[in-house]
């Protein structure tokens, strides 16, 4: 069954939708995986296109709430799994799931996280500095008011790409001596205290707020075990899609990419070949393996803009060995 183009589900159209159901290409009788159920848009669409059978994961209790009337719908095609994306295996191991005919996975945070003041997650409203996907563990409150200024200083140029990184920090830390920054609205204007305005518009608290929400939910480290995992659990032709909004997140994905694809270049008489140049290659990238958004999308949806869909056919190749991949892991956190 050819997939047909999907429609949007309710007030939140998810990015790139188009796209990411023509990549997934989902047929009658296939197994998938929505890494990312957040408001439910992908895996709708997923049921929408074909009689597969389909999975989903997300961290966020309210996510699992939100599944409930798509599990009527479709009762003996869908079911969403509570947990890290970055532990699909295991989740999916757990109801009898070993092979995948596509895994999707939209990256960072959703829709309604955004839209939730209390959930302290945007400096739209002002809230809670929570920004906790799953409710448990450290908030980003707990960052602010407890951290060195110079690990601060290092998140915040790491995971924001924020050139005022260690101005930033010297400014929380001398604020929190006054009292505990606990809202968004506070934190946000004590980094626009001490940055410029942004010649694009850009509100100059962005680069912060995405660098605290980063490590708060270890995002990255979720999406190194959650690219090995995919690779892992997709059989031969399995279809692997996923839509990123920020470099670091593009980066990473690119990088896995190439490297499981053999196109990270090889060895030279000065620099000999690494030992994974001589590994089979997992993926293969077809045209290059990128899409960006289209006009007609970022005409009415802004946060379009900066979507990357990179995608990836499985080969009949063994996954790579797994001490192998960088994967940066946090012990004891969430």
């Amino acid at each position: 069954m050819q997939a047909v183009l999907p429609r949007a589900p309710g007030p939140h159209a998810p990015v790139m939708l188009r796209e990411v159901i023509a990549r997934l290409a989902p047929a009658d009788g296939e197994v998938h995986l929505d890494g990312t159920f957040g408001a439910g848009g992908y895996s709708r669409a997923i049921l929408d296109a074909a009689a597969c059978r389909l999975y989903a994961v997300d961290r966020d209790p309210a996510a699992i709430a939100r599944g409930a009337p798509l599990a009527e719908d479709f009762p003996t095609r869908f079911t969403l799994l509570q947990g890290r994306f970055g532990e699909m295996d295991r989740l999916l191991a757990e109801v009898g799931v070993e092979r995948l005919d596509g895994v999707v996975l939209d990256l960072g945070v959703s829709s309604p996280q955004l839209d939730e003041a209390a959930r302290g997650f945007s400096f739209r409203f002002d809230g809670p500095l929570d920004m906790r996907m799953s409710l448990e563990g450290p908030t980003a409150a707990d960052v602010v008011n407890g951290w060195a200024e110079a690990d601060l200083a290092r998140v915040i140029f790491e995971y924001g790409e924020e050139r005022f990184s260690r101005r930033i920090a010297k400014a929380i830390v001398a604020a929190r001596a006054d009292a505990r920054i606990e809202t968004t609205a506070r934190l946000a204007d004590i980094v626009r205290s001490v940055t410029p305005k942004s010649k694009d518009g850009i509100d100059p608290a962005t680069r912060t707020f995405q660098a605290l929400r980063i490590e708060v939910n270890d995002e990255l480290g979720e999406l190194d075990r959650a690219l090995i995992a995919a690779e892992r659990l997709l059989a031969p032709g399995g279809r692997l899609v996923v839509v990123s909004f920020h470099s670091l997140e593009d980066r990473r994905v690119k990088t896995f990419l190439k490297a499981r694809s053999g196109r990270a270049g090889g060895g030279s008489r000065h620099l000999p070949e690494r030992p994974e140049q001589a590994r089979a290659p997992s993926f293969t990238l077809p045209s290059g393996g990128v899409d960006k958004p289209k006009a007609d999308e970022t005409a009415v949806n802004p946060r379009a803009r900066s979507a990357r869909l990179r995608y990836a056919l499985r080969t009949e190749a063994p996954a790579w060995p797994i001490e192998t991949a960088d994967v940066r892991r946090k012990g004891g956190r969430r």
